[in-house]
C-alpha cells in the first residue's frame, strides 16, 4: 500500500494523470454546453481523428500556423453541420453524431489511407509536447478553455440562454430566446473545440493517427456526468465537467498503477457512469416530492 501511494502521489504522476485528462477535459466543456441544452455528441472521438489527419496534411503543406488553423477550421464545420441537422431540421442529435461518427472515421482512414501522418513541424508538436512553468502546455490549454467555458455558460446572457434552452425549450421560445440559435451555437462551439482536441492530440502523438480517439466519447460523456451535468439538459456545469474529468483521469491512473485489466477498467468506468445517472435520477424523483 504505502509503495501505491508513493507512487501514485509523486510529482511526476499527478502531473501525468493532468496531461492524460487534457484532451478530454477540452472536449468536455464543449460537450457540456451540448449536454445543457438537451443534446449530445457521440462523435467527438472520431472528429479529433480526422481533424488530426488533416492537420498532419495541413502542416506538411503550409506549416504550423495553416496546420493549426486547418484542424480547428475543420471542427467548426462539422460542428456546423451537425448543428444545422439537430438546430433547424430538428433532426434527434443522437441520430446525426452516430451517422457522424462513422462518416468523419471513413474519411479519417480513406484520407490517410490507413496510415498515420507523422513528421509535423516542432512548432505544432510543441502545441503537445511542451512545457511551461512545469506543466505540459496542454495541461494550460485546457485549464483556459475551462475559464472561457466558465465566463461564457455563467457570465454572459448567451449563457442562460444556453441553460434556458436545455430547461424548457418551448418557455424558452416564448420568452423571446431564439432557441434554435442556441442549439446550433453550443454544436458549433463544440465543434471548434473538437477542432483544438483533435490539434493538441495530433501534436502530441507526433503523428495524425487515424484510429486516435477511440473510446473518447465514452470517457468525455463520463466527465461531464460524473461532474452533474443532467442528460436532460438544463442543469450543471464547467466546473463539475472539470471536477468529473479528474475523478475518471485519477480512477484510470489508480487502477493502471494498481495493475488491473484494462478491459476491466472500461466496465469500471461503465459502472461509474450508470451510477452517475442513477444517482441523477434519484436526485430529480427527490426534488419532485
Amino acid at each position: 500500500m504505502s509503495e501505491f501511494a508513493s507512487a501514485f502521489f509523486s510529482v511526476a504522476n499527478l502531473i501525468n494523470v493532468a496531461l492524460s485528462i487534457a484532451i478530454v477535459g477540452v472536449l468536455g466543456v464543449g460537450m457540456t454546453a451540448v449536454i445543457l441544452t438537451g443534446g449530445i455528441d457521440l462523435s467527438v472521438g472520431s472528429g479529433v481523428a480526422l481533424v488530426g489527419i488533416v492537420t498532419a496534411l495541413a502542416a506538411h503543406a503550409g506549416g504550423s500556423p495553416s496546420a493549426l488553423m486547418a484542424g480547428i477550421l475543420l471542427g467548426g464545420l462539422a460542428g456546423a453541420f451537425v448543428g444545422l441537422l439537430v438546430a433547424r431540421w430538428s433532426v434527434p442529435s443522437f441520430l446525426v453524431t452516430l451517422a457522424t461518427l462513422s462518416i468523419e472515421r471513413g474519411l479519417a482512414y480513406w484520407i490517410s489511407g490507413g496510415r498515420s501522418i507523422g513528421e509535423l513541424p516542432a512548432g505544432l508538436t510543441w502545441l503537445g509536447q511542451g512545457i511551461v512553468l512545469g506543466l505540459p502546455v496542454p495541461v494550460w490549454v485546457m485549464l483556459l478553455v475551462f475559464v472561457l467555458g466558465w465566463f461564457v455558460l455563467t457570465r454572459t446572457t448567451g449563457g442562460r440562454w444556453v441553460y434556458a434552452t436545455g430547461g424548457n425549450e418551448q418557455a424558452a421560445w416564448l420568452a423571446g430566446v431564439d432557441t434554435k440559435r442556441v442549439i446550433f451555437a453550443t454544436y458549433l462551439a463544440n465543434g471548434l473545440l473538437v477542432g483544438l482536441a483533435g490539434v493538441m492530440l495530433a501534436a502530441r502523438l507526433g503523428a495524425g493517427v487515424p484510429n486516435a480517439g477511440v473510446g473518447y466519447e465514452l470517457d468525455v460523456i463520463a466527465a461531464v456526468v460524473v461532474g452533474g451535468t443532467a442528460l436532460v439538459g438544463g442543469r450543471g456545469g464547467v466546473i463539475g465537467t472539470l471536477a468529473g474529468a479528474v475523478f475518471i483521469g485519477v480512477l484510470n491512473n489508480a487502477l493502471n498503477i494498481a495493475n488491473v485489466d484494462p478491459y476491466l477498467q472500461r466496465i469500471v468506468v461503465g459502472v461509474v457512469i450508470l451510477g452517475a445517472v442513477l444517482a441523477d435520477q434519484a436526485r430529480r424523483r427527490i426534488l419532485r416530492v
